[in-house]
């Protein structure tokens, strides 16, 4: 093959487009405008954040913690779950507390030996921070009505649960979430146990 053939067969290249400013500018907009679009979508059906107000949840979780919570296609809270509560009919924030108890469950606590027991069998909590003196106004035993839960924070003695009548039983229409990740401070950054 000569000279002449070779560059026959090669292609001609495309002659390259120059971006003008304003078509570069353009498209950085559209990328940024489409990522908190999506952002926001995912944060409003998906997931929430919350912040950890109080030392309730000492030793799980500290003050100003921030939370990722699960929400869409949760609706069934299990035992020792950390779930975020609605207040706003109470003109009061969210609080965050640990399910001790399901609709039909009886809850006995004896604050003398500070045990906690459900259906009559004492829980094994390594997560509380001291064992359950306070009483607060409610009496026990409560049995927990359908389409509720009894709560209780870890740190028993400085928490206002489910002992308390102001706050109560929490209807699960009340629940936002269930607490599934810690990312800030980043020096704790992780799932929530």
């Amino acid at each position: 093959m000569n000279e002449f053939e070779q560059e026959i067969q090669k292609e001609p290249e495309a002659p390259k487009e120059e971006k003008s400013g304003a078509g570069e500018v353009f498209e950085w907009l559209e990328s940024c405008i489409f990522a908190i679009v999506a952002i926001l979508l995912i944060f409003t059906f998906l997931f929430r954040t919350a912040t950890v107000s109080g030392s309730s949840m000492v030793p799980t979780l500290l003050d100003r913690e921030r939370l990722l919570l699960q929400q869409i296609g949760y609706n069934d809270p299990q035992y020792g779950d950390i779930i975020v509560i609605d207040r706003t009919q109470q003109q009061e924030p969210p609080i965050i507390k640990r399910v001790i108890g399901k609709a039909g469950d009886e809850i006995n606590i004896n604050f003398f030996t500070g045990d906690v027991f459900r259906n009559g069998e004492l829980l094994s909590e390594p997560y509380i921070n001291e064992l359950t003196a306070t009483s607060h106004d409610v009496e026990f035993p409560v049995i927990v009505p359908d389409g509720c839960l009894f709560v209780m924070g870890d740190n028993r003695n400085h928490s206002a649960d489910s002992r308390m009548t102001d706050i109560g039983m929490i209807d699960l229409r009340r629940v936002m979430g269930k607490a599934i990740f810690r990312f800030l401070p980043f020096s704790k950054i992780g799932a929530v146990e």
